[in-house]
């Protein structure tokens, strides 16, 4: 059985782009995750921890046979591979992978909320992920309906296809 998940990445440090590529390609070479679908790439201002660099972000949704927390296993073990420290909440990063929501899962753990708990509040989420699930459903708005609000001040488009990831 499959499920579809969406998944939000982005960085800082170094080459961001070029990170998230490779991470796609890491998942997209399993067995078990198949891309169905990347946004364009965005350039964002950071957000929480405002003194640093701007961010790159995208969305994917992927298709997998993982259960949610070994989805987020995947997920960490590419971080790790990738060099990710974790210094300081909302700091400068290599990559980010973020498990955005899962289809047809909700769940709250300590390791993982499904759907991710302020993905609604972020539009360097909302925008990559409108591209490639519009009509996904966060609770009681879709995606389209959250970013109708958000504030997105400072983002731009910065990779006009979803295929960038491929020729990086």
């Amino acid at each position: 059985m499959t499920a579809k998940a969406a998944l939000g990445l982005g960085g800082n440090i170094g080459d961001p782009p070029a990170a998230m590529a490779q991470a796609l390609r890491c998942l997209d070479e399993r067995a078990d995750c198949r891309i169905e679908a990347v946004s364009r790439l965005y350039q964002t201002p950071p957000w929480g921890k405002t003194d640093q660099a701007d961010f790159f972000n995208c969305c994917a949704v992927i298709a997998t046979s993982l259960e949610p927390e070994e989805l987020l296993d995947v997920c960490l073990s590419i971080e790790r591979g990738m060099k990710r420290e974790r210094l300081e909440r909302w700091g400068p990063r290599t990559i980010d992978i973020d498990i955005l929501a899962y289809e047809g899962r909700q769940a709250e753990s300590d390791r993982l909320t499904l759907p991710h708990p302020r993905m609604t509040e972020r539009s360097f989420v909302l925008m990559p992920l409108a591209d490639i699930a519009p009509k996904m459903r966060i609770g009681v708005k879709t995606v389209s309906e959250w970013l109708e609000t958000a504030d997105t001040s400072g983002i731009q488009v910065v990779g006009e296809t979803g295929d960038w990831w491929r020729q990086r």
